[in-house]
Order: structure tokens, then sequence, then C-alpha cells
């Protein structure tokens, strides 16, 4: 069984002279991305050094059985095979690093846990340490589906470019291959299945030096702080304004050089320079200003800040409590008890456009409306913040299963309403995600809800918001019954948040580079981008006159051009939900992937049906292929799957 690898040489021999090797691991086809490819490594080639850009086993052109599921030993036994095949060749240096965005982040870390002999450093852009909380399966405990669900297995499910050959080895090594979120669903607590390749809570084994980069608007930004605060070996951070890109041609902007940086962190530990890199501050974060909610903001407002790694000395909690009144004070209340009837079908906002703990979002009220709000009076200064707010609630329901979530905003003094944090908490997972309990119906019991990580500056006249509610669909998946909330408000038991303020103080601006020119390779063309942030996008929700059911579609599509032909693909993800019977829940999808040969043109079509009653989930994938319009294959997989405190 072989794997597929393109090499990126520093010069068009791939010469005589030896090289440390940058490995990029991934299932996304290699053929496909050669432009990107070629884009993006180009500045590493400059710098001296080679790029092996490689398959995962049983995608894109490599050979064997397609994976089962993101991140599994099989992929990652792989990984060591190739680190140690790159150090050995007769022009390796027998230094290699691992670099990537995503899940080639997100195997960066995990091949760091691993610390191959060869494997000197990684950098891991936009990922995550912690697979069950934190990647798009079960965001805060809580079942998530999108647009990755509907097309990944699509794409591992086709032969290679640009042969595209339709065999029995292709029809059982890929097409029939079962998909792999029967595998996540089926795993609907934390616990062993998820800590094989997670490090958070095993940061010992990592003995590898490591740079993160996170975006304030990409949901993996929080395992930046917990590698700087637990990880012994050498660690930099870096967190910028971006979405889920690469920050040389991120957006929003503004953008920088990150592969200036990655070189000088790959020259350190490849190369044995002394960069200086080790010699300043080990994170570096880009400290929001205020803007006006708009999903398609093309610019953050804001400055760069170096900081002396984690956790920040200097930092001050400051407590906000909630009032009777609506209010919110650093005061303390009186008792008072505030009630919430849950409404499944609120939210879209929270989550914004492509639905996670990520997006730009629009205004927040349209959510707020349906939730307990809390407002400070305007601020006579300014407050900024940079940290995880935590959320210190005493909450009950009338039900036995019941979700939390906590939000901050900005509240502008023209009544613009701008996210600035949030997060979700199953409510059964309040002793333990890995063995969830049901709600005991009436019973007040704490929450502590620990924020994602954020950074804003809230100006003089603006306000602080606090906004609690039950949900955030089509985000997070409804629970099962409509209920009644309480919050506690005032006395010991009283709902507050914590707030970590950074105090004014002299401040250390690192010097990023402007992003270079990147080549283009000719043959590759990009015929229509599609979406801004690369994913099917929702901005309104609808109700059924027939059914009284609240829906909203997600839809995006677009188009390559390749030397061999142009690939199109297209995807509508319905979304449907009911406030008074939540239990019955859906997610449809269609996903198609055309290719217009010279010979033929092949159409990959996924149709994936995903519904809940109160007792179990029903997932169906219909998968076919048709040549020229024709049938040439077919397949159907259809499960049920209980609820598992979901």
């Amino acid at each position: 069984m072989q794997l597929a690898a393109d090499i990126y040489f520093p010069d068009a021999q791939g010469g005589a002279d030896s090289y440390p090797v940058l490995l990029e691991y991934l299932p996304y086809r290699k053929d496909e991305s050669r432009a990107r490819n070629y884009s993006l490594y180009s500045y590493f080639l400059d710098q001296g050094y080679a790029v092996a850009r490689v398959d995962i086993r049983g995608t894109g052109r490599s050979e064997g059985v397609t994976i089962p599921y993101e991140y599994s030993d099989i992929e990652l036994d792989d990984g060591e095979v190739v680190i140690d095949w790159l150090s050995k060749l007769d022009w390796s240096t027998g230094s290699v690093g691992i670099f990537g965005i995503s899940w080639g982040g997100f195997n960066a870390i995990q091949m760091a846990m691993r610390n191959p002999p060869a494997l000197k450093a990684f950098i891991a852009v936009m990922a995550t340490d912690a697979l069950y909380q934190e990647d798009v399966h079960y965001m805060d405990g809580i079942i998530h589906t999108d647009s990755w669900m509907m097309s990944h297995d699509l794409y591992n499910s086709m032969p290679g470019a640009p042969d595209f050959i339709l065999d029995e080895e292709w029809i059982d090594n890929r097409f029939n291959q079962k998909p792999s979120v029967y595998a996540y669903m089926r795993q609907q607590r934390d616990g062993p299945w998820w800590d094989r390749a997670s490090a958070i809570n095993q940061y010992d084994k990592i003995r590898i030096p490591g740079y993160h980069i996170g975006g304030w608007y990409d949901g993996y930004r929080n395992s930046l702080i917990r590698h700087l605060e637990h990880v012994e070996a050498p660690v930099k951070a870096m967190i910028g304004p971006w979405d889920h890109y690469f920050p040389h041609n991120a957006w929003p902007e503004p953008q920088v050089e990150w592969r200036h940086e990655a070189v000088r962190w790959f020259d350190q530990f490849l190369k044995g320079v002394d960069t200086g890199i080790l010699e300043e501050p080990e994170f570096a974060v880009y400290v929001r200003n205020y803007y006006p909610p708009d999903p398609a903001t093309p610019r953050i407002p804001g400055r760069w800040r170096f900081e002396a790694g984690w956790p920040i000395e200097r930092i001050q909690n400051q407590n906000w409590f909630a009032q009777p009144s609506g209010s919110l004070s650093v005061v303390q209340a009186e008792a008072a008890t505030h009630t919430l009837d849950y409404k499944p079908s609120a939210g879209l906002e929270g989550g914004g456009p492509t639905m996670w703990w990520g997006s730009v979002t629009p205004d927040q009220q349209p959510m707020d409306d349906y939730s307990l709000v809390y407002d400070s009076k305007p601020l006579t200064e300014s407050i900024e913040i940079l940290g995880r707010p935590v959320a210190r609630l005493n909450v009950s329901a009338d039900a036995t299963r019941a979700s939390w979530v906590v939000r901050i905003s900005d509240v502008a003094p023209d009544g613009q309403v701008t996210q600035v944090a949030g997060a979700a908490f199953n409510g059964t997972h309040r002793n333990s995600a890995r063995n969830p309990e049901d709600i005991v119906p009436g019973e007040v019991f704490p929450l502590d809800i620990q924020l994602h990580l954020t950074s804003w500056v809230f100006q003089p006249g603006h306000k602080i918001r606090i906004a609690i509610s039950n949900g955030m669909w089509p985000m997070l998946w409804p629970t099962r019954e409509v209920f009644t909330s309480t919050l506690q408000i005032g006395g010991e038991l009283g709902a507050h948040i914590e707030l970590p303020v950074v105090p004014p103080g002299a401040e250390r601006t690192p010097e990023f580079k402007a992003p270079a020119d990147s080549p283009a390779l000719p043959g590759f063309e990009t015929i229509d981008s599609g979406n801004i942030t690369g994913y099917a996008a929702m901005t309104e929700i609808h109700t059924d006159p027939e059914t009284g059911e609240a829906y909203g579609v997600a839809t995006n599509s677009g188009a390559t051009q390749y030397p061999w032909g142009i690939e199109r693909f297209e995807e509508a993800i319905e979304h449907r939900t009911h406030d008074e019977n939540p239990a019955k829940t859906s997610v449809t999808g269609r996903y198609a992937l055309t290719q217009e040969l010279e010979d033929r043109t092949l159409s990959f079509e996924q149709e994936v049906s995903f519904t809940s009653d109160a007792d179990n989930f029903y997932l169906r994938f219909d998968r076919k292929l048709l040549v020229d319009g024709e049938l040439h294959s077919e397949n159907t997989w259809d499960e049920v799957i209980e609820r598992d405190f979901q």
C-alpha cells in the first residue's frame, strides 16, 4: 500500500543539496490543491525548505481503504511512517517539521503527542486539541450539523484525479465505505474514544516545540492558551482577526505574513539557527475594538500587542451581577428568580451564517428577544477584556433535558448589538460530560460556563450585555421537549459573569510583515469561489404555513478549472424544528460534485437526512455516481441511533 505525495523543492531539479522537510498531511486531494499548495509553499521554498504534501490513506491519489474517521490510529500510524521516510531521503537533512490548517493543524498537534524522532517542530493553524467539546461534531457537548457533515465523505469517495478510475477496487475501498459521520453520532458523550487524539489533559506527551495560530472568528481558538499554559516544550501563539484561513490571505483583514514567523520557528529547530524568536514574548494578540454587527465586515478595527505567555498576571477578574430589573452592575443584587420559556427555533444570530462559535455574526437583538437580557449602564471609561469569561449561574428546568447558552455583547449607543463571546452547556453534563445525568425537574443547581476565548474593548458610551437562553438552533441541536427554566438573581446564588479585565499599561507591539506576493500555477483557475467563508451559509429563518415548523436553508456553490477539466460543487442544507415539539428536528441536505472531463462527465451526489424524535436519531446517506447522466453506482446507509443525553 502506497501513499501519494507531491514534493516541492527549492529549485527545479530537486537539487544536489540537502534540505529540511516540511510536511502537510491531509485528505483534501493534493492534485486538485496544487495551485493552492504552490502558492502557499513557495515562500518556504525560497527559504531553503522542501515541502511534502501527502494524501492520507484512501483519499486523493493514495492507495488503501478510506480512513474510517478523522485522526484514527491508522492515519497517525501512517503519519509516523511518512515522517521517518522523509527524514531518510537522500536529499533530506533528516529534520522534519509538520504544519497545517484545520485537519492539518489537528494532526500536527497529534503527531507531536507521538514525538517521532525526526519531527523537530510543528505549526498548527486554526486547530484545537479538544475533539469532543470543540470540534464540529459536539460543540460544547451538544450535537452540531453543518456543511462539512454533508460534503466530507463524498469528497473522500471519489477516485483520484485526473484519471478518475472507476474500477472494483475504487468501489470497495472508497465508494462503498460507510460515511464517517456514523462513528461520531454513536459517541455522544465525552470519553476514551475522543481522548485517543486529544492533547487536552495530556500535555505532558508533547515534547516537540509548537507554534499555534488562531482567529477570533474561528471556532478552534481556545487551545492556544492551553498550550501556552501547560506544555513544557517551547510554545508560541498568535491570534488575529480571522475566520478559518491562513493569515496571509485571511478574511477579515488585517492580514499578516505568518510564513515569515513560521520560517523563523522552523529555522530555530530544524536548522539550528538562533532567530531570536525565543527571546520574544510568547503570545501575539490582536486586540479587537468595536465594529457594527455585519457578517460581511471586511476589516476588524484593533491593534497588535505582545503578551508574556498565559496566564497574564496583570489581568483582573471583574464580577458583573445580573439585577432583578434586567440591568447589569458590579454591585451584588437582592435575591430574585427570573424565568424563561424555551423557544427551540431561536438562535440563528448567535451562531452566524455558518453556525459555529467563530463566524462574524449579525445583530444579536433578534436572539436576545428570546433570552434573559441584562445591560449595564453606558460605560464612562473603556474596559478591555482578554481571555475566557466565566458565567456563574444557578438554574433549574422543569424538564429532564435542557441546555443553557450565555453570550456577551456590546450594545452601541445607536442600539446595534455586536457579539463579543459566548458558549453553551448541556445541562445533563453538569457533573460530568463522560457520565451524563438527567436533570431533576425543579431542582436548582450551579453551572459555571466558561465562554470561548475573546478579546474586546468596550468603549465609553457603550453597554455590556449578558444574554442567557436555552438553545441556539440551528447551530446546536434542540433538546427534546419544551420547558421553562429559572435563573437565580442576587444573594449568594445570584447570576454573574467574571470578565478578565486588562488594566491600561505599557505595551509592546509585534512587527509582523505584510503578506508577500504569492505565485500562481498555470492551468488552475477559480471560476466561482462561492461564499466568503467557504461553507454553506444561512441568513434567515422562515415558518412553514402548513406544518408550523421553523426552517432555514444554507446554500453554497462554486467551480474550479483544472488542467484536466472543470469541477463544480453545489450544496443545499435545510434545517427544521418545531417550537411546540422540538424532538421533531431535522437536517436534510444534498451535495453534488461534478467533474466535467474531456471524455465524460461524472456526477457524485449525496443526500443526507438526519432527523430525531424523543428517543432516537435517524441518519440516512444516499450516495450515487452518474456517468454522462446515467446511473453507474449507488449505495445507501440507514441507521437508528439512540439519543444519549442529547
